[in-house]
Order: C-alpha cells, then structure tokens, then sequence
C-alpha cells in the first residue's frame, strides 16, 4: 500500500534509475580525476594554489608537510556533515564520494613528475583542467570543496549570493598564499582561479548556451510560425496585458541556442520592426521542442 507521498511520486522504471546512477558515477569519477591532474601535475609543483579549502590544504600540506589527499579529505568532513544536515543525502553522498576520489587521485599522482615548471603556463592549463573537473562534480550533483557547502548556508541566511560568499572566501585565501609562497605565485593562483571559475561555468552552462526569448508584437503569429518553420522552435503563445495601455498583448516565448540568435532577430524584423524582443540567458533547458534544425 503506497502512502500519498509515494503515490505523488513518478514511477521511474529501475533500468532508468540504474543508468542514471551509473551516469552520476562516471562523472564524478571523472571530474575528481581531472581536479586531481589539475593539482597534482600542473599547480601544487609549481605552489600555485586553488580557492577554498583546496587552497587552504596545499599551504598547510608545504607547511606542515602533511600529504595533500590526507588534509583534503579532513578539512572537507565538517563541511560534508553540514551539507549533509542542510542540504541532502544525495549532495553529500556525491560529494564525499567526490573528495575521497579526489584525495586518493592526489596520492596516487604526488611521485608524478609535473608537466611544466613555468608557472602561468600551470595557471592557464591547470585553471582549465580545474575548471572542467569540478564542473562535473557540481553539474552531476557534488561538490570538491567545503566553502561551498558554507556559501549555500550563509546566502540562506543573510543577503549575500552564494557567489559573494565564496569570492570574499576565496580572496582571503588566495591572498594568504602570497605570505606563504610568494607574492607572484599568489598572482599566479588568482589567474589559475579566475581561468577555472570562468571554465566551470561553460562546463555547466555548455559551449552551445541557450537563449530564452519574449516577443511582443500584433504579428505574433506571423513571426511564431516563422520561427517553428526557419528555426525548427516550439514556440509558446503567452497571454499578457499593456501597463500603459491596458491592451491584451501575445507574448511569443521561445527558446534558442545563441548561434540562433541573429537570425531570430532577422525574422522578428522582417515580420514587424517595431516588435518588443527581450533575450536572457537560461542555464539549462529539457524537452519539449528543442532540437536542431538548419537555419536557413
């Protein structure tokens, strides 16, 4: 007898919920493998450091002398028990699961010869390894580092973003790194650190960014079909009411790719120069109509 949570719940057939969790896994054995590269092979040899409590590992790990995979997973289980608490199971699953990989990865890697010794050559190639491999983790739901977890907290809390949060985190870190290791590698970690923020982002959003678009215009039908014919779109026809004139508008709602973009701009103004076309971007985007077409 199911209760009425359970019965309020999709039925996912088990081959479905086994290939996705197969899919989570690979992922995040992945990604912990490029983080582990990125810091192993490109920026702890040439004590370059990441953001977060990764950073804060590396400087206590050349100070201390502790291994690095040892402090990464330590420093991170505060953070996992409360990401735990206040996030998910599923989260910090992930995530522990992430780190230890991470850690291990790390181990494995030390006695590995790096690949350059010149320092920006490392922040460009390991920012961009970094970039990609915690990128994974979080788009398949993990995280590589503890401050996170803390930001998620404290936006919940107080009226900082999330991003806010872990920017004021990672510039007190990044700039301890200059008393630690010098005031050029300290440098040299802020531009690995900006190259992998920039490269998480195009890891979650992807290299083909979706656009979403809203039409005003008396010609909504025009340019709609338009749309669905040239751009191969489902378009979504919104009621709406003028603020100024109290008149019922159509609003045209659309998504696309930005490689579509010039040319929706060519149809709208084709159909009705004086059109109303308010374009945003959107992160993620799942089924309906949205597949590729030629445009033409």
């Amino acid at each position: 007898m199911l209760t009425n949570d359970e019965q309020k719940k999709p039925q996912i057939p088990a081959n479905v919920r086994a290939a996705r969790l197969a899919q989570r896994i690979v992922m995040l054995i992945i990604g912990a493998a490029m983080m582990s590269v990125a810091l192993e092979i490109f920026l702890v040899p040439n004590h370059l450091i990441d953001g977060g409590i990764t950073g804060i590992s590396i400087m206590l790990s050349h100070i201390f002398g502790i291994p690095l995979g040892i402090l990464l997973t330590l420093l991170n289980l505060p953070f996992l028990i409360i990401g735990y608490k206040q996030i998910g199971k599923t989260f910090a699953l992930s995530t522990l699961f992430a780190v230890i990989l991470m850690s291990i990865g790390t181990q494995l890697l030390h006695p590995v010869a790096p690949m350059t010794g010149e320092p920006l050559l490392a922040a460009v190639f390991g920012g961009v390894i970094l970039g990609v491999g915690v990128g994974l983790v979080v788009r398949y739901g993990g995280s590589l580092d503890g401050t996170e977890i803390v930001a998620i907290i404290v936006a919940k809390r107080m009226p900082f973003s999330v991003g806010e949060v872990v920017m004021f985190c990672n510039l007190f870190i990044l700039s301890s790194a200059g008393f630690v290791f010098g005031w050029n590698n300290a440098m040299f970690s802020l531009i690995a650190y900006y190259i992998a923020f920039k490269v998480i982002d195009v890891t979650l959003e992807g290299l083909d960014q979706s656009k979403s678009v809203w039409i005003i215009s008396d010609k909504f039908r025009d340019i709609g079909e338009a749309l669905t014919e040239r751009l191969g779109r489902g378009v979504t026809y919104l009621d709406g009411e003028g603020g100024f004139s109290g008149d019922n508008k159509k609003v045209i709602f659309v998504v696309i790719t930005r490689l579509e973009e010039a040319k929706l701009k060519s149809i709208v103004e084709d159909w009705d120069s004086e059109a109303f076309v308010a374009i945003g971007n959107i992160h993620d985007v799942k089924g309906g109509r949205f597949k590729k077409k030629a445009i033409h």
